[in-house]
């Protein structure tokens, strides 16, 4: 049989387990409370509206005129962008790798040379030009028509040459093309005055939508062609 139990024994027992009970609510009261998620504000519509160039699918010997490397000067645009050996650039809009050759034999072994298309067709034959030119420095990159599709942090120069105005929608290329950019990353485009939907688009129309997309205009030159036409702008990340 049981013995009584104790009445002051159980009345201590009581108060203890009260106040265990009220320490350990104090303790839970005490400890922080998760911070409230950050209110991130709505990106900027970057869209645009505008009219554009409907690409170009044709015949890439267009790309191969042999005087097109002194029109446009070429060797000097690669030394405003800063195109040295050990570079990383791509190329956007690279057609028949053009540009793309010219630029991996200036980076050497030690660069890269992003080709970067959205015609697969054109990314065949630049891939099989780099083989038969012994130029193991170039990628090969399948882009779409708002997203250059880069690796990050992969590329300390870009060009986009006469190809402007054929992208579907550049604010939104140019943005996502800054998570691929490095430190100091310097983006050239080159293009013509026009309308948009004549292969040319005008140059204040570029520098408005860079500035939408995060850029500034570090340089502006117009030793390319010679024409009055065209234009050789410069762009670097705005701090």
């Amino acid at each position: 049989m049981r013995a009584p139990s104790n009445p002051l024994r159980a009345l201590f027992a009581a108060y203890a387990l009260a106040a265990s009970l009220a320490g350990c609510s104090a303790v839970a009261f005490q400890q922080p409370r998760p911070a409230p998620a950050p209110t991130v504000a709505p990106a900027p519509d970057e869209r645009i509206e505008r009219a554009t160039s409907e690409p170009y699918s044709g015949d890439l010997s267009i790309f191969e005129d042999p005087a097109r490397a002194e029109k446009l000067q070429v060797e000097r645009v690669l030394d405003v962008l800063g195109v040295r050996e050990g570079a990383r650039v791509a190329d956007i809009g690279a057609g028949s790798g053009w540009f793309t050759v010219r630029a991996a034999r200036r980076a050497g072994p030690n660069g890269v040379v992003y080709a970067v298309e959205i015609n697969q067709d054109y990314l065949k034959h630049i891939e099989e030009r780099a083989r038969k030119e012994n130029l193991p420095n170039v990628r090969a990159v399948l882009g779409a028509e708002d997203d250059p599709r880069l690796p990050p942090a992969s590329v300390d120069a870009v060009l986009i040459l006469k190809t402007y105005h054929e992208i579907a929608q550049p604010v939104r290329l140019l943005s996502r093309l800054r998570a691929s950019l490095r430190d100091g990353a310097r983006v050239g485009i080159i293009d013509r005055k026009g309308e948009g939907s004549d292969h040319g688009v005008e140059r204040d129309v570029v520098v408005r939508e860079a500035e939408r997309a995060g850029y500034r205009l570090a340089e502006e030159h117009d030793f390319v062609k010679g024409d009055g036409m065209d234009y050789f702008l410069v762009f670097t990340v705005r701090k």
